[in-house]
């Protein structure tokens, strides 16, 4: 990949970069790891992958004396969580998290997971424990450097964001490359939305995301990633005024620029906006809310006087 940085980079403020290994059309570049602190203890947001050479640049990036002391992850995908049992057992560190893999979903979304709904193959990293349980607001302090977990689900149910200062860390949430893949039962377009618009009232200045390069205007780019979820709803609900559809159809008739190949993926996205739109009563399906249901313009009742 013709722009892919050093594999250690330091952003100032007290941050460094790790890049890890693994370059995908899912990840960018790969994934972010970033280390916080000017003292003797560090925290690391995000492990990355478990692969043995990025676990060395990991640890050859601390300044001499210093040593990890906390691992903050972001959310239990693979290429972020996996790498964190093998880091916190070299550091002795702990590894701070919303939950496991299954925490924070919906009630919908939980309800799908429960009838045994795809996750899509993200790479949901379904072994993850964390070591403590950072609810949303708790901050994590260590000897130079403190960050407070925000829970911002809709690319996972388990995802947080953390603060640092003006700068957020906002994991697979928002990136300045892409949208953000939304996959049912883990991914939440209500979800998103709203952890989305969370982030826009705190009027950060930098986000880091956990794939490709710094976002330098917050604000913009999260009206833009709003902006777009609306217009593929908008897309979804104009197709479905022409008759019903099922979700293959849909994603065809609104993904008209993408390869076949990566139509599987649009489909996560275009059904967790059929979700939002059923539990909004704007869209229904026959039989059941599921991937292989008929979905119908839903028209809302008018009351008579």
């Amino acid at each position: 990949m013709r722009d892919r940085p050093q594999v250690i980079t330091a952003l100032g403020h007290g941050v460094v970069r790790i890049l890890a290994p693994n370059p995908s059309p899912m990840t960018h570049w790969g994934t972010n790891c970033y280390l916080l602190g000017t003292g003797a203890e560090r925290i690391l947001i995000d492990a990355g992958p478990r692969d043995p050479a990025h676990h060395d640049a990991v640890l050859s990036a601390l300044p001499k004396g210093a040593r990890i002391a906390a691992i903050a992850i972001t959310h239990a995908h693979l290429d972020h969580s996996a790498g964190a049992k093998d880091l916190a057992h070299a550091t002795g560190a702990p590894v701070y998290a919303f939950g496991t893999a299954d925490a924070g979903r919906s009630r919908v979304m939980a309800h799908l997971a429960k009838r045994e709904l795809a996750q899509g193959g993200e790479g949901v990293d379904a072994a993850f424990t964390p070591d403590i349980i950072v609810e949303d607001g708790e901050t994590i302090r260590v000897d130079g450097a403190q960050v407070t977990a925000l829970h911002a689900p809709g690319h996972m149910g388990n995802h947080l964001a953390f603060v640092w200062g003006e700068t957020c860390f906002t994991g697979d949430l928002v990136m300045g490359w892409s949208s953000s893949l939304i996959s049912p039962p883990d991914g939440d377009a209500c979800a998103y939305r709203d952890s989305c618009n969370r982030l826009l009232e705190f009027g950060f200045a930098r986000f880091l995301p956990g794939h490709g390069a710094p976002i330098d205007a917050p604000a913009e780019r999260i009206t833009e990633l709003l902006a777009h979820r609306a217009h593929r709803e908008a897309q979804i609900l104009a197709q479905l005024t022409l008759g019903p559809r099922d979700l293959t159809a849909l994603t065809a008739a609104i993904y008209t620029d993408l390869p076949a190949q990566a139509l599987p993926y649009a489909a996560r996205n275009t059904f967790a906006h059929l979700i939002d739109l059923v539990e909004q009563k704007k869209v229904a399906c026959t039989p059941t809310l599921w991937e292989t249901a008929l979905f119908t313009h839903q028209i809302p009742e008018t009351k008579s006087f």
